[in-house]
């Protein structure tokens, strides 16, 4: 739970951390071209849920990402799962879904500010990608076990078919 828990506190730290500078030298200057029309900084408030949509209904967002994010918290402290790989991605969804809600509640909308100019996406920051990365680490991790679950069976079978052929020497 604790290696958890430094993951979750070091999401937030850095997506809070990297919007106050966002807001400090982006504002003036609207965008920053770290490679030009390939990756900018670009400040942009965001005041729907993800990728902008829902930004009429605020308040449905904020309810369902609390239970959201309180949910994985109470599968993570009950479940006591024992994979890092696990821990750390259930960690960068809350953290990220914690380092966005900060924003909606104290500013009723979320910081955004990376700009993937070569294929025109969503702008959108730290917390977002903690919270994606870490999906797509939960889903490679169910991959991965339902692989070795499927060598494992495959496996018995296999052994208990030899044994069935021992038998009938």
């Amino acid at each position: 739970m604790i290696f958890s828990l430094i993951v979750v506190v070091l999401s937030v730290v850095l997506d809070q951390l990297s919007k106050y500078l966002a807001v400090t030298y982006l504002t003036q200057i609207d965008t920053f071209p770290v490679i030009e029309n390939v990756l900018h900084f670009t400040y942009v408030e965001n005041r729907g849920a993800a990728f902008g949509m829902l930004s009429e209904h605020r308040w449905v967002f904020m309810v369902l990402s609390v239970v959201g994010i309180g949910a994985l918290i109470v599968w993570l402290a009950i479940s006591k799962v024992k994979s890092r790989w696990l821990q750390c991605a259930i960690a960068l969804v809350v953290g990220g879904g914690i380092g966005n809600m900060i924003d909606r509640v104290r500013l009723e909308y979320v910081i955004d500010f990376i700009d993937c100019r070569f294929i025109n996406f969503y702008v959108f920051n730290i917390a977002d990608s903690c919270v994606c990365v870490g999906c797509a680490m939960v889903v490679l991790a169910v991959i991965i076990d339902e692989v070795k679950e499927k060598k494992k069976r495959k496996a018995e079978i296999e052994k208990a078919a030899s044994g069935r052929e021992e038998a009938n020497e």
